[in-house]
């Protein structure tokens, strides 16, 4: 087995892992993103005063979604998931370790010619990470416009819902109903709450949306995240080269790396890149989310750019910056656990086609 199929066979399989452990998480994550709420002293629709609701914690809306939705709702969407989260990773950490061994060939040739010390330098990590990230975007994108449209479909609805009803209680105050027919109109109302839909339903919305181009939404602030994994990936192989070069130095060189520091390595370099690319996870989210919102077009986007400034304009810099620290929390930990399980699992790869290979020699004696 090549190195870059054990490694993209490895991702995949502690992507997986990952994905299935912090789902929750990650749904909770992408409703904080996509909600619409303007900054204080600003009503979007009618230029006057206003100020935004204090939103609950993470655990609050975690048993909010429990109690609405229960436990199906936190895994809204958990199938295209995680067949999204084997493919993606399967792609990158193949394509990773493609174009990382040939990063290494060519720094073990510079260091030949006596050009360099034979190390893969930080720029060379970043165009190598950048390379397979951007393979994976364009590959993996529609699977993840799926995912946050099934994540957030609830939400969207109940937020219709909730439209419906002011309209409703508008139109009695106006009309002077009677009380047993505005309760009739609510009866009505309330029957028709919001059910989390299918994959299939998700794709036929999102194609009768905007046809074939609408699987690619927010493909550009996604194409922009690949610097994400990127700097992820210069810290946690620079770390990773400094703590082995750390050991020869102090002949513990053939003492390997831990799964432990494998784990801790992980989550320092993927809170370093969340810390960094943050908002622009929240525009792609905003921009694949469901754009119905009632007659107010001033928070609907119509690409990045448009989202963007209608950010800045209504919610301040705040926005971009929603449901952080769950995403921290999130990241943080599948990254720890699918960099911890990758290596495991690249480790029993080599293992088993080492075996496979001695009792093929064996037999041919």
């Amino acid at each position: 087995m090549s190195s870059a199929l054990a490694n993209g066979l490895a991702g995949a399989g502690g992507g997986l892992i990952a994905q299935i452990l912090t789902y929750p998480l990650q749904t909770v994550n992408t409703r904080q993103q996509t909600e619409r709420v303007v900054k204080k002293g600003i009503d979007s629709s009618h230029g006057t005063s206003t100020s935004a609701n204090r939103r609950p914690g993470t655990l609050v809306q975690i048993l909010q979604v429990i109690k609405t939705e229960g436990w199906g709702g936190l895994y809204s969407g958990l199938k295209p998931s995680l067949f999204g989260t084997v493919a993606s990773q399967g792609v990158y950490y193949y394509f990773y370790q493609v174009f990382k061994n040939k990063a290494e060939s060519i720094a073990a040739t510079r260091k030949a010619k006596g050009l360099g010390d034979g190390n893969v330098g930080m720029m060379s990590w970043l165009a190598v990470a950048a390379a397979a990230g951007s393979l994976n975007v364009l590959l993996t994108n529609p699977i993840w416009v799926l995912v946050t449209r099934m994540q957030t479909h609830t939400q969207a609805e109940r937020n219709i819902m909730e439209r419906k009803r002011d309209a409703l209680l508008r139109e009695a105050s106006e009309n002077n109903w009677v009380d047993s027919t505005l309760q009739d109109k609510l009866a009505e109302l309330e029957l028709m709450k919001p059910k989390p839909y299918g994959t299939f339903h998700a794709a036929s919305e999102v194609h009768n949306e905007a046809g074939i181009r609408g699987f690619w939404k927010g493909l550009v602030p996604t194409l922009i995240m690949v610097c994400n994994p990127s700097i992820q990936f210069m810290i946690y192989e620079t770390s990773l080269r400094s703590l082995r070069e750390k050991r020869a130095t102090t002949k513990r060189g053939v003492k390997p790396v831990t799964a432990l520091e494998v784990f801790l390595l992980g989550a320092v370099a993927k809170l370093g890149a969340t810390v960094v690319t943050y908002p622009l996870l929240v525009v792609k989210s905003r921009l694949q989310a469901k754009q119905d919102i009632g007659k107010n077009t001033s928070l609907r986007y119509s690409g990045t750019l448009d989202a963007i400034i209608k950010m800045i304009r209504y919610e301040g810099l705040a926005g971009f910056y929603k449901g952080m620290s769950t995403k921290i929390v999130q990241s943080v930990f599948a990254a720890s656990v699918l960099f911890m399980m990758k290596e495991e699992l690249v480790k029993a790869f080599t293992l088993l086609t080492d075996k496979s290979r001695r009792l093929r020699l064996n037999a041919l004696k």
